[in-house]
């Protein structure tokens, strides 16, 4: 399998759901988060739908889908243009090193493009080894994250 050639990034479509839901309980599980599975199937519905501001997007690796990325497009106060604020990405650990990662990011950039988006933003974990990625397409920029959870 030529793995340039079978990798592809596309918008994920209803009958990914079984393997999204693998990958987002794998990529919560790496994250040792508890997502009810109200908001998983919320989520799920969100990307699915067309007039949603949170989009969804699969990488596919020959026939299997192999990675994804969950984002939001929103207004911003620092810009008259939308903003993606990547929220999830997530690769299957046995895809790793195969540029399924790269792929979702640069097909993200190019969407936003495309769209004239101000910009594409995402955080992360500081002991995330994705960051090596990450590192190659922008800056962290060190802001501080609070969360408060009501």
């Amino acid at each position: 399998m030529n793995r340039a050639v079978d990798l592809v990034a596309r918008y994920a479509q209803a009958d990914d759901e079984a393997r999204w839901r693998a990958l987002w309980a794998s990529y919560n599980d790496f994250y040792l988060a508890q997502v009810p599975e109200s908001a998983t199937a919320a989520t799920w519905r969100r990307i699915l739908d067309p007039d949603s501001p949170v989009t969804g997007r699969v990488a596919v690796l020959g026939d299997d889908v192999v990675g994804f990325s969950v984002s939001i497009i929103h207004h911003t106060s620092w810009a008259v243009a939308q903003v993606c604020y990547l929220e999830d990405l997530f690769v299957d650990p046995a895809a790793r090193r195969f540029g399924v990662g790269r792929k979702l990011i640069s097909d993200l950039i190019g969407i936003a493009q495309v769209q004239n988006y101000s910009g594409v933003y995402w955080h992360t974990r500081k002991d995330n080894p994705a960051r090596q990625l990450y590192d190659e397409f922008a800056t962290a920029d060190g802001f501080v994250r609070y969360i408060l959870n009501l």
